[in-house]
């Protein structure tokens, strides 16, 4: 059964109201789902704000789930996606031994194959910055694990837009607004 889970990413869209995020991160404790990432911040529509979470899990409960959060009085829409159906990026802070890079041109070599930027150098350490999907950051952190350099390493939350024309929380904000001037 635990070969059934799969990483689902929920787009959630709400007004921005203070104690949201944890009414939100509430519903996954009671199901006992583990948030794997978590990323929040201002959408394209005037005082709404998306959080991107994704989380392992079987799909009966990320539908509970999403039901759940979309009952939230200040929450506008909520939906889950596949991997598939997302255009999905993550960024990656990889903090480098300088006398290691220095002394070993495979390191440099290695940050430059996976198209990393190097964006600070000092005499302490090198910060490299990857751009990529989740398999591409992890890949170069292991490849830079074995020159035995790394001091730090982060990666930021996913962030996700729909493969779709334009996002489905304004789809529903279109229809909303139409059923209002109806009634």
């Amino acid at each position: 059964m635990e070969n059934d889970k799969k990483l689902y990413t929920l787009l959630v869209y709400s007004e921005n109201i203070a104690g949201i995020l944890n009414q939100i991160t509430a519903v996954f404790t009671r199901r006992q789902v583990n948030i794997e990432s978590l990323n929040v911040s201002a959408s394209s529509i005037p005082h709404v704000h998306k959080y991107t979470i994704t989380a392992w899990c079987y799909e009966d409960q990320v539908v509970k789930i999403t039901r759940q959060i979309e009952k939230k009085i200040d929450v506008v829409k909520a939906n889950f996606f596949t991997d598939e159906q997302l255009f999905i990026r993550e960024t990656a802070l990889y903090k480098l031994s300088t006398d290691t890079v220095m002394q070993n041109p495979e390191v440099s070599r290695t940050i430059r194959r996976y198209q990393a930027s190097i964006i600070e150098v000092n005499p302490t350490y090198v910060i490299a910055m990857l751009n990529g999907v989740t398999e591409q950051i992890i890949e170069l952190y292991r490849a830079l694990e074995q020159f035995q350099c790394v001091l730090q390493y982060t990666r930021s939350g996913r962030i996700a837009v729909t493969r779709g024309k334009q996002e489905q929380v304004s789809e529903f904000l279109e229809q909303r607004e139409r059923s209002q001037l109806l009634s």
